[in-house]
């Protein structure tokens, strides 16, 4: 029987590994549209927008809204965008920015892809959890790709499971610590580390 303490603290501080509940199979967890209503304030978005990972469109409707042109794809058809397998389908130059709440576990996988897909300057925006800064594989990752800037949410943002806001609403919301990791394609300077909301 593992340490209850040890437990609830890494349940508390977002470890996906200690949780009472089963992770949704292909990892899908929605983003709330705040995320990116509040990106959309902290940072100069392409006209052109992918959202690579769309679910329900959670995000690529807030895109739309603002007037941005957004394709939308995903690996699961979820009612919304194109079924397209980002990490192993067509490679070639998007023109514009790559955004989305990548899949947990695959997203150093999405980050590298990004990179190599969009135009020198254009940016890839990936919504993740704080405790992705962790780890010596990341490190290698943040050493030869710097974000450009990291945007912290001091308010908890939602991130819910099969996108049930009101079931994670009725079981007291999230402890989860979640941020903006904005990389820009070519950047090689420090990388500046910021809050909002």
């Amino acid at each position: 029987m593992p340490n209850k303490k040890l437990h609830n603290l890494s349940m508390t501080l977002g470890a996906s590994n200690h949780t009472d509940k089963e992770r949704e199979e292909n990892d899908f967890y929605a983003t709330e549209p705040a995320a990116a209503e509040w990106l959309l304030k902290l940072e100069s978005i392409n006209h052109n927008v992918w959202e690579c990972a769309c679910g329900m469109g959670h995000l690529s409707k807030v895109f739309e809204a603002a007037g941005h042109k957004v394709d939308s794809t995903d690996l699961i058809d979820r009612g919304y965008g194109k079924v397209h397998d980002f990490l192993s389908g067509d490679a070639s130059e998007y023109p514009g920015d790559i955004i989305t709440n990548p899949p947990y576990k695959y997203a150093s996988e999405f980050i590298y892809r990004a990179l190599a897909m969009v135009s020198e300057g254009n940016k890839v925006c990936m919504f993740l959890k704080v405790q992705f800064l962790e780890g010596k594989e990341r490190r290698k990752l943040f050493e030869l790709h710097p974000p450009a800037t990291i945007w912290v949410s001091s308010s908890r943002l939602q991130c819910a499971k099969n996108a049930d806001f009101e079931g994670m609403k009725a079981g007291g919301g999230s402890a989860v610590a979640f941020a903006w990791f904005v990389w820009v394609k070519g950047f090689q300077g420090t990388t500046e580390l910021k809050w909002f909301n």
